[in-house]
């Protein structure tokens, strides 16, 4: 049986809208995970907030890479988390539709 911590593992930040609320967390199923947010199917903080924007992703190759790679970007500051979604996506378009979509 497979261990479901195997496998690619990301980094990722949802937000409610441009320089809105941000939610980071780490997966090893991002496509889940981030629809599982879009959808409100898990009560907690995004679906509290709203936050449904997918901004800003990072493969990070092992769970555990991943895993510390959020606590370590949990301690940034909230400017340092906006510098590094504009410098994958300065528009905070939703990437959810690019990596859903074959």
């Amino acid at each position: 049986m497979k261990d479901v911590m195997e496998g690619p593992a990301f980094v990722y930040i949802m937000a409610s809208g441009r320089y809105g609320t941000l939610y980071l967390g780490s997966t090893v199923n991002l496509l889940k995970r981030i629809w599982e947010h879009r959808n409100g199917v898990v009560p907690g903080f995004t679906k509290r907030y709203d936050c449904k924007l997918l901004v800003w992703y990072e493969a990070c190759g092992e769970w555990e890479t991943a895993r510390q790679r959020e606590l370590q970007m949990k301690g940034w500051k909230r400017d340092w988390k906006v510098r590094e979604i504009e410098g994958l996506n300065p528009d905070w378009a939703d990437l959810y539709d690019r990596i859903a979509l074959p």
